[in-house]
């Protein structure tokens, strides 16, 4: 299994290759709209229009549909039955789909390991085993990582979703509720989940003032970075579900790039009211005896916020809920 070092680096080179995907998914989907008939060429969209394609060798009928992905058009089953997903087991899991296949970093995950038991593991993240994924005999392949589609795609369909392309919790589950026909799961769980964070919001709401600034840090033994409401480490309950910002100096450029490297000495031009902090080996008090963190009123303030990288870095729909509702509750109780 990859170290979370190597996760994060995979994780920014994917950022920084989400925008140029994207880009020729919108040039290509120009020289699909004329064939109506053919579905959406909305990247990622299933087509209205199914077909029954005999399996070979077999009776079998499986019914297939079209859907228009950074990787050109592709068909993938209306109905799979054994996912192979290195990405977006949050919200596989949400809609009670359980694939054969994850990679072990995954299947550690804090907010939804006890649901893998038994799920194979196929390999280090962003670089799978073709040939554990191939004895698994998927019949999709799920994943973030574009680099991989050629090998991924001669075993099964191979869906690519570039990190950043879903940018909330709703978008991620309504897109997978579509695509694998499980609608009424994707609307039952989301009206639970708009439920739970209106009520984490209103108790937060009721406690802090609404101009409060949040920053959402993490510092590593050798850097210090600031993070959007879009690259995990708690930006999406913060920004997106509890409805808070960042100072503002800092917030167009958070909110464009996601993320950024900064100096202990522009700390201070960070540093929102509140601070939400990944960090594995430094606790709260670490951070108030600094002699550099501990000038920060947030740090002075008890207005710090740290937990490690484990619960931290998860942005699927089941993470942001449980994150939304454990920060919500510590805001609570420091408000009061």
């Amino acid at each position: 299994m990859i170290s979370h070092q190597r996760f994060a680096l995979y994780r920014l080179q994917a950022a920084a290759t989400a925008v140029l995907l994207l880009a020729a998914v919108i040039l290509s989907g120009c020289g699909g709209r004329e064939d109506s008939a053919a579905g959406s060429t909305v990247p990622g969209t299933p087509n209205v229009q199914a077909s029954d394609v005999s399996g070979t060798g077999t009776t079998k009928e499986a019914a297939f549909k079209k859907i228009s992905t950074v990787k050109g058009e592709i068909q993938i089953p209306v109905r799979p039955q054994r996912i192979v997903a290195e990405e977006y087991l949050g919200s596989l899991i949400a809609l009670n789909v359980v694939p054969v296949g994850a990679p072990g970093l995954t299947l550690n995950n804090y907010y939804y390991k006890k649901a893998l038991n038994g799920v194979a593991d196929t390999g280090t993240y962003g670089k799978l085993s073709v040939e554990r994924i191939t004895g698994l005999e998927p019949d999709l392949i799920i994943t973030g990582n574009a680099e991989t589609y050629e090998q991924l795609s001669k075993i099964a369909p191979t869906l690519v979703i570039p990190y950043g392309t879903l940018k909330n919790a709703r978008e991620e589950l309504e897109y997978f509720g579509t695509l694998l026909g499980k609608e009424t799961e994707a609307k039952s769980w989301l009206e639970d989940y708009d439920r739970r964070i209106a009520a984490a919001k209103s108790k937060v709401d009721a406690v802090l003032p609404a101009d409060a600034s949040f920053t959402i840090m993490e510092s590593t033994d050798k850097s210090i970075w600031v993070y959007g409401d879009n690259f995990g480490r708690g930006g999406q309950p913060v920004y997106q579900a509890l409805g808070r910002t960042p100072p503002a100096a800092i917030s167009d450029e958070l909110m464009k790039k996601q993320w950024a490297e900064i100096s202990a000495e522009v700390l201070g031009r960070y540093a929102g009211d509140y601070i939400i902090m990944t960090a594995n080996n430094k606790t709260a008090e670490d951070f108030r005896t600094d002699p550099v963190w501990s000038t920060l009123p947030a740090v002075k303030n008890g207005n710090l916020y740290v937990w490690p990288e484990e619960r931290s870095w998860y942005y699927d729909p089941l993470a942001v809920l449980s994150q939304t509702e454990e920060l919500a509750e510590w805001l609570v109780k420091t408000g009061k």
